[in-house]
């Protein structure tokens, strides 16, 4: 069933270095070899080797010219790969050799981490977890060399099915008839079917990862396959790492927009609305002030509001795409009565091109920016659902700008100017920029694709932004730059989004009249800042901990009492502050005062005005800040004065 080793034959290969130099071989080399030609120190620390951009095994030959860099723990992004990539198979390994008959199926690399899904009887425990997790760094110490085998097909479906792994034989089945089968060996025994790469032995994975939960998983994703059990782990590039990442994972545990919702009285979910929210009356305020900021702001752009349907004719959505594409996301309802199929929007585009349309447009109209507070529906599976980041009714600030072809670069100026001032004042600074090109599944021309990826990437380059590109993940209908911003404990979240569509205008008949007198078709550009309101409000939850700027809280300020003697006072300071226009509630309960301050701490309520019998009698207060130990006490007019400062929105 191995496969011999290749045969080298005479042939000359130039081997070019990221630095530029090239190095000659006169038969084909490995990246191994290359690495000890550079030096002793890169050899010991080489992982894999990349050529011409892919991500390869050490050992495998090179045999013609070729770009190669090789991959050491110092490339973050690669080692990753790599160190979760191995971490899987020896996860399996593990598993394998404690519960034999346990069947092994698939272990993916993912966000953070790696899983793998087995299928077994018995249930994995807490306990089991940890005796896996011990074995593992037994594993990694034995330092197991891994060694890559092609197989005949046949031989290799023969052969897992030979020791009962039905799952492994099954998708060999599934391959492509020209694909070739890679097993992974690892020493003289263990084995596993994979595509790698892998690093050259089980030691190069460290000790910096850990199991972290079981949960189940349908084969395949499949409702009506069996149940498996998956075993989620995370792998770093060291301890340091490990402890950073666990680290985060307790603070976003602590700053769970779900959890903190509840305490501080924001939204609730029920089954019988899924992935739909229930705003009570706290987390509405916070809703309406971040729609009125937007609103201002996008008034101030030159922006126009406008309000479009939320059902539209099952023809519309053909016409402009989205059944073709996006069936599978949206809502239907039949309507018997006449014989008419409706489809809840799942975004605003089509709809903007409507209001567009009406009445002629001339090439002075241009550009023309509309924006709405849309609400959408999109089917989301119920298990992806998650609190506000994953919905399936959501409202964006979504716009949609007409133009010439010649004022994308201005428009995407504008747009990058306005984001940046926007995320400012919500508290976000670090943001990174993506370009993301065309994906497999698009409308329109590869021409009419050539036209927009080079305008908007013009557009980017002319603004001075640095981007990464993304291949292939732009919109169905034209390329996108996606805005992620970084959050307090540096998760990635992206928000705004900015795509230059060259098809919806043309499928769904958009014009405009040029200084030629001829009909010519717009560019559209799809554009939202924050997105989904309630995505981004779940974030800024998350990224303050709750503890709301001043100006976003619901409730700016609590004016509580000592004693009943001074709820008459309490009633004053509350009038005063209301007629500055800040949010106020009054706490006049029977209750310890130290009661009070850890009940509204925790409801993150930002400031506490404490008034006794003395602040009645000398007209003052004194004021907690949430977070703070001390207490201050001030004139009612100057602490009335200094919080309507503080609590102003951003201008």
């Amino acid at each position: 069933m191995d496969s011999p080793a290749p045969e080298r034959r005479a042939r000359m290969v130039t081997i070019t270095l990221p630095d530029g130099s090239t190095r000659r071989y006169d038969h084909p080399v490995t990246g191994a070899e290359i690495a000890a030609d550079i030096g002793p120190g890169l050899a010991k620390a080489a992982l894999a080797v990349r050529v011409n951009g892919a991500l390869r095994d050490l050992d495998r030959l090179i045999d013609a010219d070729a770009e190669v860099a090789i991959v050491t723990r110092r490339d973050a992004a690669d080692a990753l790969e790599l160190i979760r990539h191995d971490c899987a198979h020896i996860l399996a390994e593990a598993v394998q050799e404690l519960y034999p008959g346990t069947q092994v199926t698939i272990g993916p690399v993912i966000a953070d981490g790696f899983y793998y899904d087995f299928a077994r009887e018995e249930p994995f425990t807490p306990e089991d977890l940890t005796k896996i997790e011990a074995r593992m760094h037994e594993i990694v110490d034995r330092d197991e060399p891994i060694r890559r085998e092609v197989w005949e097909r046949g031989e290799a479906i023969r052969y897992f099915r030979s020791i009962g792994e039905a799952y492994k034989a099954e998708i060999i089945e599934d391959l492509p008839e020209d694909e070739e089968i890679s097993i992974y060996r690892h020493g003289e025994g263990w084995l596993d079917l994979c595509r790698g790469p892998h690093m050259p032995s089980s030691k190069y994975v460290g000790h910096a990862f850990k199991l972290m939960k079981v949960a189940g998983a349908y084969w395949r994703g499949d409702h009506r396959n069996p149940m498996l059990q998956r075993i989620y782990g995370t792998a770093w590039r060291d301890e340091k790492e490990l402890k950073a990442y666990l680290h985060r994972l307790e603070e976003a545990e602590r700053r769970d927009h779900r959890r903190l919702g509840r305490e501080m009285e924001l939204f609730h979910f029920q089954e019988e609305a899924a992935g739909q929210v229930f705003w009570h009356p706290k987390g509405w305020v916070i809703y309406r002030i971040v729609q009125d900021y937007m609103r201002r702001r996008q008034r101030e752009g030159g922006y126009q509001e406008i309000r479009t349907p939320q059902l539209m004719d099952r023809r519309f959505w053909e016409q402009s795409g989205h059944w073709d594409k996006y069936r599978e996301n949206m809502f239907i309802a039949e309507v018997e009565q006449e014989d008419r199929v409706l489809a809840l929007k799942p975004m605003n585009c089509p709809c903007h091109v409507q209001v567009y349309k009406q009445g002629l447009k001339s090439y002075r109209d241009l550009p023309l920016r509309l924006a709405e507070f849309g609400s959408c529906h999109r089917y989301e599976p119920s298990g992806a659902l998650h609190g506000l980041m994953r919905v399936r009714a959501f409202v964006q600030d979504d716009a949609h700008i007409f133009c010439r072809e010649d004022q994308i670069t201005d428009e995407t100026a504008r747009f990058c100017s306005l984001l940046q001032s926007v995320y400012r004042d919500f508290g976000f600074e670090d943001v990174k920029v993506r370009f993301s090109t065309r994906p497999a599944v698009r409308v329109g021309a590869d021409e009419t694709w050539d036209r927009a990826e080079a305008a908007l990437e013009a557009a980017i380059r002319h603004v001075g932004l640095d981007y990464e590109v993304d291949p292939g993940e732009g919109a169905f209908y034209g390329p996108k730059i996606d805005f992620v911003l970084t959050d307090a404990i540096g998760r990635e979240w992206q928000c705004a989004t900015f795509q230059a569509d060259f098809n919806l205008p043309e499928r769904l008949d958009a014009t405009y009249v040029g200084e030629d007198g001829e009909r010519h078709r717009p560019v559209m550009i799809h554009r939202a800042i924050l997105g989904s309101f309630e995505r981004f409000i779940g974030v800024l939850i998350e990224h303050y901990a709750g503890r709301l700027p001043l100006w976003l809280a619901p409730v700016q300020v609590v004016v509580a009492t000592i004693t009943s003697d001074a709820d008459a006072y309490a009633g004053e300071v509350a009038a005063a502050l209301e007629g500055a226009g800040l949010r106020v509630a009054t706490d006049l309960r029977n209750e310890k005062i130290g009661y009070k301050v850890r009940e509204h701490s925790l409801a993150k309520v930002p400031v506490l005005f404490v008034v006794g019998r003395r602040e009645a009698e000398e007209n003052t207060v004194a004021i907690r800040r949430l977070g703070g130990r001390e207490q201050q006490v001030m004139a009612l007019s100057e602490a009335v004065a200094a919080l309507q400062d503080d609590a102003r929105m951003p201008q």
